[in-house]
């Protein structure tokens, strides 16, 4: 019988993380390893957008899932996310993760050429096969991607067992309720958009994925477990707090990871780097910005966790 429970919950998208020269830290993965582990989230998704995947090397994403699976094995459920723009390399990634034993494998679609549908299933399930013995999530994404899940692909995609969930960054909340129907009893919908993270739940999304949980993770676990016992007020109230947050860090004229973690060595003490160019690192110009939201982050904290 499949356990999907390791599915439901928080799950922060991990950062890339590097050294001073720009290259993969495994200090850094090491370190913020830890830091989920403390803070009790569910687990991580490695690789992904947050992970700037599309501007790391196949050899670098290896290296970073290597080095959090030392770390995380047992401890944290891991998703890899493993699509590159070719199904070769992505096939190869596939295979080293259900290797190291992550729990779950991810994909988005092919970017930049536009793909019929089968195109995409076919893409997607020979990734799939690379890693036969390890659970397949579909990642929709579709404002960065270029091409939506549509429910006749979702239910092409069912077919193969191992399809097991769906990360749903669009959107509408809409979508969320059509996965849970198409999906079955037997498929994870995960919120993707961490603006409307209680709306995704109350919709019925089991979990979430999100690319700024690691720089507040705290928040997003009491929202979740407002949520699960009933205090929609008290989750409302907290969205808020951290939409403000986000807003605030989206002011700033640097990519919004770097500003991630900048606050995350101001707030926690880890040394995670920049973002990798063409990317915009945190400017001088920004410092206001990230102190400000670094500052609304602590309040928040003291607000909805320390009363």
């Amino acid at each position: 019988m499949r356990n999907l429970e390791k599915y439901k919950g928080i799950i922060p998208a991990f950062y890339a993380c590097y050294d001073r020269e720009g290259r993969v830290s495994p200090r850094g993965v090491e370190e913020l390893t830890e830091y989920f582990i403390n803070r009790g989230v569910k687990g991580v998704y490695v690789n992904g957008s947050s992970g700037e995947c599309i501007y790391l090397s196949v050899e670098e994403r290896k290296l970073i899932l290597e080095w959090v699976m030392e770390k995380a094995r047992g401890k944290l459920t891991v998703i890899a996310h493993v699509a590159c723009n070719n199904t070769e390399d992505s096939r190869e990634l596939a295979r080293h993760a259900q290797d190291l034993g992550v729990d779950a494998i991810a994909a988005i679609p092919p970017i930049y050429f536009r793909l019929p549908e089968d195109a995409i299933a076919r893409y997607w399930n020979d990734i799939s096969q690379a890693a036969p013995e390890t659970d397949f999530i579909i990642y929709n994404i579709p404002q960065l991607a270029g091409v939506a899940l549509t429910l006749p692909l979702l239910r092409k995609m069912r077919e193969n067992p191992r399809v097991v969930g769906i990360k749903n960054s669009s959107m509408p909340v809409q979508d969320i309720q059509m996965f849970l129907k198409e999906g079955g009893k037997d498929c994870v919908v995960f919120n993707g958009p961490d603006e409307q993270f209680i709306s995704g739940r109350v919709m019925g999304a089991q979990g979430g994925i999100g690319g700024t949980y690691g720089v507040m993770p705290e928040l997003f676990l009491e929202m979740d477990a407002c949520i699960s016992g009933g205090e929609l007020t008290k989750a409302r109230e907290i969205q808020y707090a951290v939409n403000a947050v986000i807003y605030k860090m989206c002011e700033a004229k640097g990519n919004l990871y770097g500003v991630i973690k900048e606050i995350l060595r101001r707030n926690e003490g880890l040394s995670l780097g920049s973002v990798r160019p063409p990317l915009m690192p945190a400017t001088q110009e920004d410092e206001a910005v990230i102190s400000e939201a670094a500052g609304m982050i602590r309040e928040a904290r003291k607000t909805f966790l320390d009363g």
